[in-house]
């Protein structure tokens, strides 16, 4: 890309981006989305895509096949980082902990992390209705209060059901007129490896993926305190996950609601304490 500036004239102030990292904080203000490399080399990618396919079969294993399959949870595998640390790992990936950092602030947890699969052969998949991540409510906020980090195991292309977006939808409270979509929608391609993050409150909604393969995914949403978690991580995962300061933090541990006035007492002594 050419660093040359384009010509303008009555220009008085500009953005600032030269990082991979500000130039996808600058595309999620302006359009609500962006494609961030995650970093990772092809062996640890290899390696991601075998342990997710494990999580995928401990799961079923769990819990049964048809027994999810009744219930539409056989494509998603939650909170995968229960069959294997290697998700901890890549929830707490540098990239997209600075950009929830300085888009968000520095108090945010992972509000959820689940594995999603798009079947092949153009079956469905229930999330394939447009949505926002923070779904019914109607309204926008200067700044997001929630950010989905979709890591893509397999590559994002227009066959396999690339995610649909609506560039900008983020900035308006009612979910745009059926023309404006067909206008305005794009699919996020993408390489195996990346990240598609998404500012919450932007429409967005999986493709129809028309290859024999499935398409697989781990999506993570960041949120503010103030909002539950989707799963109560740390009763799943247990007190004993983790005992490293962010990472607790990041889980939730230290965002617990107290159970009672003595438990609420006790959160305030170890506050103090630190």
């Amino acid at each position: 890309m050419s660093d040359e500036a384009f010509p303008r004239y009555g220009v008085r102030e500009q953005t600032l981006s030269e990082t991979a990292i500000d130039h996808a904080i600058e595309q999620l203000r302006l359009l609500g989305y962006a494609i961030v490399d995650g970093g990772y080399s092809s062996e640890e990618l290899a390696l991601l895509s075998q342990k997710f396919d494990a999580a995928k079969q401990q799961m079923e294993e769990r819990f049964g096949r048809e027994q999810l399959a009744a219930i539409d949870e056989h494509n998603t595998v939650r909170v995968p980082m229960v069959y294997d640390r290697a998700f901890l790992d890549l929830a707490r990936n540098s990239a997209v902990a600075e950009i929830c950092r300085r888009m968000m602030g520095e108090a945010f947890l992972l509000n959820q992390q689940n594995g999603v699969i798009n079947p092949g052969r153009a079956q469905r998949y229930n999330q394939s209705a447009y949505h926002r991540d923070l779904p019914y409510q109607h309204y926008v906020s200067s700044r997001p209060l929630a950010l989905n980090a979709l890591f893509c195991i397999d590559p994002f292309t227009l066959d396999n059901g690339a995610t649909h977006v609506v560039p900008g939808s983020h900035k308006q409270e009612a979910f745009p007129s059926d023309t404006i979509v067909k206008a305005l929608e794009v699919q996020a391609v993408a390489p195996a490896g990346s990240f598609i993050v998404l500012d919450c409150m932007v429409y967005h909604a999986g493709g129809v993926n028309r290859t024999e393969t499935p398409r697989r995914a781990v999506n993570h949403v960041y949120t503010i305190p103030m909002m539950k978690q989707q799963v109560d991580m740390p009763t799943v995962l247990g007190d004993d996950f983790t005992q490293d300061p962010y990472e607790r933090k990041l889980l939730g541990y230290d965002y617990q609601v107290p159970v009672n006035i003595e438990a609420y007492y006790e959160q305030r002594r170890a506050k103090s304490a630190k």
